[in-house]
C-alpha cells in the first residue's frame, strides 16, 4: 500500500458476526497476552518508546503535527504486535511502517479530532463515547488497508456492541499509564508498550487478524 492511498473499501459483511451477534472481552486475558508479548522484544519495544518519546516532546510546539505523528508511530506499536502474534520475527524498521499509511491514518486522526471536540462540547458524554467506540479504527486501517470513515464506522459499530467492556478495557490501560507516570516517567517505557500489545490482542480477539503481511 503507498503512504499516499486513501485506502479501500471492504465487505461490510466480513464483520456481521461481532455487531450483530457481539462478543467477549477479557480484559485480565489481553494484560497477561500483552506483557508476554512485550517480553519478547523488550529491547526493541523500550527503544522505539524512547524515540518515540523524542518526537514528542520534539515536535510539541506543534499541536495538529505532534498528533498525527503520534499516530503514526503508534500504529507502528500495532504493526509489530500483529506480526509478533502470528509468529514473525520483527525489525526495527517495522515500527516505523505506520508511515506507509500515512493519508487513510492522517485523515482519520484529523476527523476523530474534530468529531470527538465536537462530542465534547455537547455534555462531555458524547465525547466520551466517541472517544472509546474508535478505539480499533488504527488497528482496521493497518489490517484491512481500509479507508479511513469505513475504519471509523466499522470500529464504533463493534464497540458498541459492547461499550462499556472496551471502555472498562480503555480505563484500565489508562490507569497503567497513570502509574507509569508515577514511577518517575520511566515506567511509561514499559507501560505504553504493553497497553498497546493488549489492545491488539483485544482486537485479534474480537476482529481477528485479516492480513498477514503489515
Amino acid at each position: 500500500m503507498s503512504a499516499f492511498d486513501f485506502g479501500i473499501k471492504i465487505d461490510h459483511n466480513l464483520f456481521d458476526r461481532q455487531i450483530n451477534k457481539g462478543y467477549q472481552v477479557n480484559v485480565s486475558e489481553y494484560l497477561r497476552q500483552g506483557w508476554e508479548l512485550f517480553k519478547q522484544n523488550i529491547g526493541e519495544f523500550i527503544g522505539f518508546t524512547l524515540i518515540v518519546f523524542a518526537i514528542s516532546v520534539a515536535s510539541s510546539k506543534f499541536n495538529n503535527f505532534s498528533s498525527l505523528l503520534t499516530t503514526l508511530l503508534y500504529a507502528g506499536f500495532g504493526i509489530a504486535a500483529f506480526k509478533r502474534m502470528s509468529g514473525k520475527q520483527i525489525q526495527f524498521s517495522d515500527f516505523f511502517s505506520g508511515f506507509n499509511y500515512f493519508l487513510p491514518l492522517f485523515l482519520a486522526e484529523l476527523v476523530m479530532s474534530v468529531i470527538v471536540a465536537v462530542g465534547f462540547v455537547f455534555l462531555i458524554l458524547p465525547g466520551i463515547y466517541l472517544a472509546v467506540s474508535y478505539t480499533f479504527t488504527i488497528f482496521l486501517i493497518v489490517d484491512y488497508r481500509m479507508e479511513f470513515w469505513q475504519a471509523m464506522e466499522i470500529s464504533r459499530k463493534i464497540v458498541t456492541k459492547q461499550w462499556f467492556s472496551i471502555f472498562w478495557l480503555c480505563t484500565v490501560l489508562f490507569f497503567l499509564n497513570l502509574c507509569g507516570v508515577l514511577a518517575l516517567g520511566v515506567g511509561l517505557l514499559v507501560t505504553i508498550p504493553v497497553s498497546f500489545c493488549a489492545m491488539a490482542f483485544a482486537y485479534r480477539d474480537i476482529i481477528g487478524l485479516y492480513s498477514s503481511n503489515w
